[in-house]
């Protein structure tokens, strides 16, 4: 299935820049291995940077494009795993589409933090329904699992939010996100995530700022679920 929500034009400039923080990258990554047309679109930010580097700092960029071929060709001679915390359009561009015949292996950008297969991963509880799990060693970047039917506490963002659907569905105010989908959200953004029947929702998401709960019992808990 197509993904009909995508990354923010800001945030694939970012990407294309290196300047995206790590966990957003890697959420960004995992969404690019399903989605041809925002790979398209990371592709044009990255001609658009490297032809405004080449306008102001012509030498630099030749050096840049020298040392991504490099990576690239090191790459291509390699079965070693890629290190999705430091993601770049380059690894984007390389990830081929997956066609969904697998839905328990685990995106390769998630594979260093989580393990290869969604039925490994040790969730913990953290209310009723509701489990997730955290990275190794980016502990921003998160993994929920929500049963199916269950209504998330009202929250705005604190910063920006990539959360990317891997299984089931959810519907909020945007619309209907399911596998393959990306919300690519702001602090303009307030919402409440409702899981749609069936099957529990899993996805994975990153922050750069914690979120911001407008009910007091979700506030109170706030602290102890640690998002």
């Amino acid at each position: 299935m197509r993904p009909h929500h995508h990354l923010d034009d800001a945030t694939l400039m970012s990407l294309a820049a290196g300047a995206l923080p790590a966990p957003l990258a890697v959420v960004a990554s995992a969404h690019l291995e399903r989605c041809g047309e925002c790979r398209q679109r990371l592709r044009a930010a990255e001609a658009i940077g490297a032809a405004l580097l080449e306008q102001t700092q012509p030498e630099i960029a030749s050096v840049q494009r020298d040392a991504l071929r490099d990576v690239m060709l090191a790459r291509l001679e390699s079965e070693a795993p890629v290190d999705a915390g430091k993601v770049t359009a380059l690894y984007a561009d390389t990830v081929p589409l997956r066609d969904g015949t697998d839905p328990d292996r685990m995106p390769a950008a998630l594979q260093p933090y989580f393990g290869e297969r969604l039925s490994t991963v040790r969730w913990k509880w953290i209310g009723p329904g509701m489990y997730c799990t955290r990275a190794r060693d980016m502990p921003s970047l998160i993994m929920l699992k929500i049963a199916p039917g269950k209504s998330l506490p009202v929250h705005s963002h604190g910063g920006s939010e990539l959360t990317q659907v891997l299984q089931g569905s959810y519907n909020d105010a945007l619309g209907l996100f399911a596998a393959g989908d990306v919300a690519d959200l702001d602090s303009d953004v307030e919402h409440q995530p409702v899981t749609a029947p069936g099957v529990p929702c899993i996805c994975v998401s990153a922050l750069d700022a914690p979120l911001v709960f407008s009910g007091w019992l979700a506030r109170k808990l706030q602290r102890f679920v640690q998002l």
